[in-house]
């Protein structure tokens, strides 16, 4: 099993290659980069993609240079070719792409993520600084879907069919039907003093005073402030879990070796927990990594957005509209290593669950 830790944990690093250089590709096509954005901010201009149009017209009108000749760009905007020159040095642009790649991943193998064009932050810092927000959303919303959702999922397969199967299957489905920025509009508006109740606060992941509080207070604060941003993420996850706990369940039921457990007498209870539990629960572990990462990642953006919560996606999300490029790339970097250990801890939880399962047997 060590061996295996270990081929997985090396082949991190080409697949975290291969998703920077993907991304860095893509990048180099994006109108608005960091150069634009100064030179528009410089010229008063609220957007920089109108300025980047007209410096087309410009630039055709000149000669036909492209949209992306910055010095045709400039030079038609009547700006010195020295201040666009010391722009380009100073963001690193007077160096070719593959140069500047090269670069940045030599700096990110020594977990040097440099610094916020527009912040003066370094990157670390303001990943560290909005970890906790994207961590406590993942963590929290995929521990309580999967409290709830696999019980739910046994208790709907051992009463398949009766009326609390049907009521509940009609439940999680409408929950899924709702999407999670819609619910989150809602439990704002009837809990955090929009139209109703002032129960809960309306943003944040802690009070202003957290830090002179006792201890008891701050984790009664913390969860005070993380209950709806949670229930708005994980409202998606119950019913993909919920069925697919109850589907697992119903075929291993229905197979020999239950029939033969009950056969000698053993309760309904040992046969589920006992025997059809571990080899249920496998395609369940499963998409566990799935269910994290889809909190994590895709739902983070929206819900911190509407509860005011500075996590990651928000992070990346800001760094991308303003082309802070050193921010993007740290942020997809980290988004793509925990998105590869999550899929690690996912193949030792089954060993854990089922010992017979053997990867290197398999591998071999």
């Amino acid at each position: 099993m060590g061996a295996y830790i270990l081929r997985r944990l090396l082949l991190m690093i080409p697949t975290l290659f291969g998703i920077m250089v993907i991304n860095f590709t893509l990048t180099q096509f994006v109108p608005g980069g960091p150069v634009e954005q100064i030179i528009a901010k410089v010229q008063g201009q609220g957007d920089v993609f109108q300025s980047i149009a007209g410096s087309g017209d410009a630039g055709q009108q000149s000669g036909g240079a492209g949209v992306g000749d910055n010095s045709q760009y400039l030079g038609a905007r009547g700006l010195p070719p020295d201040f666009i020159k010391d722009l380009k040095k100073q963001f690193g642009f007077d160096k070719p792409p593959l140069e500047r790649f090269l670069d940045m991943m030599w700096n990110y193998l020594h977990f040097n993520f440099g610094q916020s064009y527009f912040q003066s932050v370094s990157v670390v810092q303001l990943v560290i600084e909005r970890l906790p927000v994207s961590l406590s959303l993942g963590l929290w919303s995929t521990l309580i879907a999967y409290l709830v959702s696999i019980p739910l999922g046994i208790r709907k397969a051992v009463r398949d069919g009766s009326r609390f199967d049907t009521w509940t299957s009609g439940a999680i489905i409408v929950g899924y039907a709702i999407p999670g920025f819609l619910f989150a509009i809602l439990l704002l508006v009837l809990f955090a003093g929009g139209s109703y109740w002032k129960i809960f606060p309306l943003k944040g992941l802690v009070s202003d005073d957290w830090n002179q509080l006792d201890w008891f207070h701050k984790i009664t604060d913390y969860f005070w402030h993380i209950t709806l941003p949670v229930l708005a993420s994980t409202i998606a996850s119950f019913a993909t879990l919920t069925l697919l706990t109850k589907n697992s369940f119903l075929d291993e039921i229905k197979k020999h070796y239950v029939m033969t457990a009950r056969a000698k007498g053993l309760t309904e209870r040992r046969v589920l927990y006992g025997h059809v539990f571990r080899n249920a629960m496998l395609i369940v572990i499963a998409g566990f990594p799935a269910v994290f990462v889809s909190v994590f990642f895709g739902g983070s953006v929206i819900i911190e957005t509407i509860f005011s919560l500075n996590g990651l996606g928000r992070l990346g999300y800001e760094a991308a509209v303003s082309r802070d490029y050193p921010v993007i790339f740290g942020t997809l970097f980290v988004f793509g290593l925990i998105g590869l250990v999550m899929g690690l801890l996912s193949d030792l939880m089954y060993v854990w669950v089922d010992p017979r399962i053997d990867f290197e047997t398999r591998e071999t």
